[in-house]
């Protein structure tokens, strides 16, 4: 480039004012615009080969704070401008709508606010838009979708935008070959004036407010479709919502479709009986949470290409069909939430690119499939809240790649296999709560050091807690309540520094409550209630601060009375007197009678006519943060969140 010759004066003027308006540069990526060097050779800057004039502004994730400067619309050779991935606010100036040249506009993922000018429908040279991820708002722009026939690319989505689209959508736009509208505020129905758009390949009008039946005119005339995502809106079947079969017959005979996005609306119907022309394309198909009901077709396995298969969250009946285990390229299969029943399909082993399996909240039953081993790229597996039964195969310890194990709410029964305590990869939750495990707490389980979550609650587990639980140091949550577990709490437990909640309750722990626990930094919740626990209860912030109910059922339990008329006194309390003494009944010698009455003269004394001072319980009865009727797995979720 010929620094020599000059650049209209319009430009640099224009350049000039958009960094003025820029009011932080974290880069310095501005600094070279100045009258030292060459307006073409500045950062951001092109200019043509024969006018110099300037022709391209493309300034991209460079976190410039600052707004757009209408000047800008003094760059009338400007063909793309490119402002994308900034922290611009503000809103857009009517004079780039005068930039008659401009073919690429682009201010994705900025801040700007407020409506698109209408000016924009001035751009009769317009390509590609893109105004995603901002904050504007109103109306959609009318003139833009009815007079700048040369668009092919628009991206208006994840914005604040109101209102219909426009019913002439279509109708000019006759070279659009992508429309993103997903993630504003729209209405009304999806115009069938689309079904002009032939070229369409990609058309995303997901989680808006639009209603009415699935588009089959538009399906049956886009040929050329590669993605379509409806989800998110109230869209309902053809025939009054009862018929699915003329949409997704269509659907089935899009040769170029990759992406079917239908999940979250009012559909409702059955799979077609039969379909005569399968897409070896389509690798993702979304139709979770509608009302799809029948049976799940066995010729779902002639969609050879998929990848992803949600249809969780509907009314399916009948089995799980084996055909299935025909795609093999199938990575993440969703069937939960629905009435499924009979076993689950040995086959399903076959399928070894798989990386997630839900099949929880369902009516299956029978063992788990050993087959399941055979899937070393499974991370989650879910099978909860179902009738499964037998023992868990040992041969899933094969699935090395788990980070979540989730059979809790089944009927399954015997021990925990070393094989399946031990998978040491496991980083988010291992659980096999309510079920009817027996036997004692594997010491492999100590493996799993890069563990979030473990809940082995509300199974029949006897014996110790292995004091190498120590071992599992990114433990967040540690459930082992309502078992037969015995003998005293390890102290280790109080040493894993990650630990926040912790139940040991409805067991037959005894001992003393270790002191590490008052030591513990990170512990918000303890229940240990309902075990032979004895001894004084230790000092510090996490039991000054819990319930009565984390340590009642513990008679030889015994609390400080340091502060003791205070703590009965707390208004805030449902706690009682006769709650607290009971709690420490068997602890106290020769308290003098005139002191309780003194506390709480109403309160009948029978055990406690011989007791001694010692100057006990410090225990405020403080309701913790965590609701006990959510569970303790879901109370550490909320606190995750």
């Amino acid at each position: 480039m010929n620094g020599g010759v000059p650049v209209p004066e319009a430009d640099r003027q224009g350049l000039l004012a958009f960094k003025k308006g820029v009011s932080f540069d974290p880069e310095n990526y501005l600094n070279n615009w100045n009258d030292t060097t060459h307006i073409c050779q500045w950062n951001g800057v092109s200019c043509s080969n024969n006018s110099e004039r300037v022709i391209s502004l493309y300034i991209k994730n460079k976190s410039l704070r600052g707004t757009i400067s209408p000047f800008l619309g003094n760059l009338s050779s400007l063909w793309q401008l490119d402002l994308s991935e900034n922290s611009l606010h503000g809103s857009i100036p009517i004079e780039p709508g005068l930039m008659t040249s401009l073919e690429e506009f682009s201010i994705r993922s900025n801040q700007i606010q407020n409506e698109v000018p209408q000016s924009f429908g001035l751009l009769k040279k317009l390509r590609y838009i893109d105004l995603s991820l901002n904050k504007l708002g109103g109306r959609l722009p009318h003139s833009l979708f009815h007079n700048c026939t040369s668009l092919e690319y628009i991206d208006l989505s994840e914005n604040k935008f109101l209102g219909y689209i426009p019913s002439n959508v279509g109708n000019h736009l006759k070279y659009l070959e992508t429309l993103f509208l997903y993630l504003n505020q729209l209405i009304g129905i999806i115009p069938t004036s689309l079904s002009n758009s032939s070229h369409l390949k990609e058309l995303d009008l997901g989680s808006n407010f639009l209603t009415g039946a699935l588009p089959s005119k538009i399906v049956q005339q886009t040929p050329l479709l590669e993605i379509l995502n409806l989800s998110g809106h109230s869209l309902e079947s053809n025939d009054g919502n009862i018929n699915l079969t003329p949409f997704l017959t269509t659907i089935a005979n899009l040769t170029h479709l990759r992406e079917l996005q239908l999940a979250e609306n009012m559909l409702r119907g059955e799979f077609p009986s039969r379909i005569s022309q399968f897409n070896n394309n389509l690798s993702l198909i979304h139709l979770e949470e509608n009302f799809l009901h029948g049976s799940i077709p066995s010729y779902i396995a002639n969609f050879s290409s998929l990848s992803l298969l949600n249809l969780s969250s509907n009314l399916l009946h009948g089995r799980i069909p084996s055909e299935i285990s025909h795609l093999a390229k199938l990575e993440r299969l969703f069937l939960s939430n629905n009435s499924l029943q009979g076993d689950i399909p040995f086959v399903l082993g076959d399928l070894r690119h798989l990386g997630l399996l839900d099949l929880s909240r369902n009516k299956l039953s029978g063992p788990i499939p050993s087959s399941l081993a055979n899937l070393t790229l499974l991370r989650e597996l879910y099978l909860h809240h179902n009738s499964l039964s037998d023992t868990i195969p040992s041969t899933l310890g094969g699935c090395i790649s788990l980070d979540i194990l989730d059979f809790s709410y089944n009927k399954l029964n015997g021990k925990i296999p070393a094989e399946v305590a031990g998978l040491r990869d496991i980083g988010i939750y291992f659980n096999l709560s309510n079920n009817l495990l027996s036997g004692e707490l594997p010491t492999a389980l100590s493996k799993m050091e890069m563990i979030n979550a473990i809940d082995l609650s509300s199974n029949n587990f006897k014996g110790e807690i292995p004091p190498n639980l120590l071992n599992c140091e990114a433990a967040e949550l540690i459930n082992l309540s309502h078992n037969a577990l015995q003998g005293s709490i390890p102290a280790s437990l109080g040493n894993l520094l990650n630990l926040k909640i912790l139940d040991l309750s409805h067991n037959s722990l005894s001992g003393e409550i270790p002191e590490s626990f008052s030591e513990s930094t990170s512990l918000v919740h303890i229940n240990l209630s309902f075990n032979n626990l004895s001894g004084l209860l230790p000092r510090g912030r996490l039991f000054n601060s819990l319930r009565f109910e984390s340590f009642q059922g513990n008679k030889h339990l015994c609390l400080r009375l340091t502060d003791f008329q205070s703590c009965i006194q707390n208004r805030k309390s449902k706690t009682t007197f006769s709650q607290i003494l009971d709690l420490g009944c068997h602890c106290w010698r020769h308290v003098d009678y005139a002191v309780l009455k003194a506390i709480s003269p109403a309160t009948p004394l029978r055990c406690y006519s011989s007791w001694r001072v010692t100057s006990r319980i410090q225990l405020q009865l403080v309701p913790l943060n965590v609701a006990y009727n959510e569970g303790t797995l879901r109370a550490w979720q909320n606190l995750k969140r």
